[in-house]
């Protein structure tokens, strides 16, 4: 785990000053119901990812209006003190150009239908389809010029499991 950390934080520091770099995530992982809040895994994994971007010079951050993104987001923005703008994902083509525009660092937290197909409008790769059951993908997508760079990392495994009696990984 040490390991993968560390490469990570030197995929992440590499590019840090690039001038654009676009994080994507799908939501962690939520209850069931309608427009349903996180999990106690899923609001460990938002910390998770909130404590792997927080040093990288995030300096915007956008989700959709569901509770599971606004909550995924919640750890990094509160942290960094940035507020979370939302953006529609009914229309990803519109809001590829807008962020092609912007300089920085960006977060983006979607779904699994729309970070698929907005890393894929960004970096114009191919990107696998996310599983129901999938939450611990973070793609970067650096915009340098004329250059754009991919790269698939993840989180926290995506089949840990919360001890509630103890409130603890397992």
């Amino acid at each position: 785990m040490k390991t993968l950390l560390f490469i990570v934080s030197l995929l992440i520091g590499q590019v840090a000053y690039s001038q654009t770099t676009i994080y994507l995530v799908r939501h962690a992982e939520k209850q069931a119901g309608e427009n349903p809040s996180l999990t106690a895994i899923g609001e460990f994994r938002a910390k998770n990812i909130a404590k792997t971007l927080a040093f990288i010079g995030i300096s915007r951050i956008f989700s959709t209006n569901y509770k599971r993104t606004q909550e995924t987001a919640a750890p990094l923005a509160k942290f960094l003190n940035l507020p979370i703008e939302s953006y529609d994902p009914h229309k990803l083509e519109e809001f590829a150009s807008q962020l092609k525009l912007l300089e920085g660092s960006i977060l983006v937290v979607g779904h699994s239908n729309t970070t698929p197909k907005l890393t894929a409008l960004l970096s114009h790769k191919e990107i696998q389809a996310i599983n129901e059951n999938e939450y611990d993908n973070l793609y970067q997508v650096i915009l340098d010029g004329d250059k754009i760079m991919l790269n698939r990392m993840t989180t926290i495994p995506s089949y840990l499991k919360l001890d509630n009696k103890k409130d603890t990984i397992k």
